[in-house]
């Protein structure tokens, strides 16, 4: 559980900075130590551009995240083309933008937004759904166990369900629908 509030208080404060980075000096400003700056595509210019922000850790430092859609990369190579690998891994509303950020009306802009925090919420709801699931699978298992040690139970394995026989029809009763049918 404790897992669970520390990644939606981490969501939370995602989804309030995040909406800085609509503006591209603001995704650029991630880039400090990006390892691919010269003689290649994925340039920390061409990585803003395509919507990334640079979230590095101890393991892998060349880690970018969408700001919009969420879609996080890794693994980069020089030859990589930020805005064809955003792309082909999924769908997002920024790179689907056909003006300026900067000239977008406030209806657009509150469409986009919208769009964008459903995106959070979803990948917020997942997670909650999956780390409730585990939650649940470590109480049930710590039960059982519990039972088990307590009173030398060994319990059965789960038996599988069985599909219901399929229907017969008597004559008498294709009969009867066969007259319903034709009237």
């Amino acid at each position: 559980m404790e897992r669970l509030l520390e990644e939606l208080a981490l969501a939370s404060k995602h989804l309030s900075d995040f909406k800085d980075m609509y503006e591209y000096k603001n995704r650029l400003k991630t880039f400090t130590k990006w390892p691919f700056t010269e003689n290649c595509k994925c340039t920390p210019e061409n990585m803003a551009k395509a919507g990334f922000i640079h979230c590095p850790n101890a393991n892998q430092p060349d880690v970018a995240k969408c700001f919009f859609c969420l879609i996080e990369l890794e693994c980069w190579e020089p030859k990589d083309d930020p805005w064809e690998e955003h792309t082909k891994r999924h769908s997002c509303g920024f790179l689907s933008l056909t003006k300026p950020f900067d000239d977008l009306t406030m209806e657009e802009y509150y469409m986009l937004e919208m769009t964008r925090l459903r995106t959070f919420l979803c990948k917020i709801g997942r997670s909650v759904i999956k780390a409730f699931e585990e939650e649940v699978a470590a109480t049930r298992q710590r039960l059982v166990d519990n039972f088990v040690s307590k009173h030398q139970y060994t319990p059965l394995p789960p038996v599988p369900l069985q599909a219901d026989p399929p229907v017969q029809h008597s004559e008498s009763s294709y009969s009867q629908s066969k007259r319903i049918q034709e009237k």
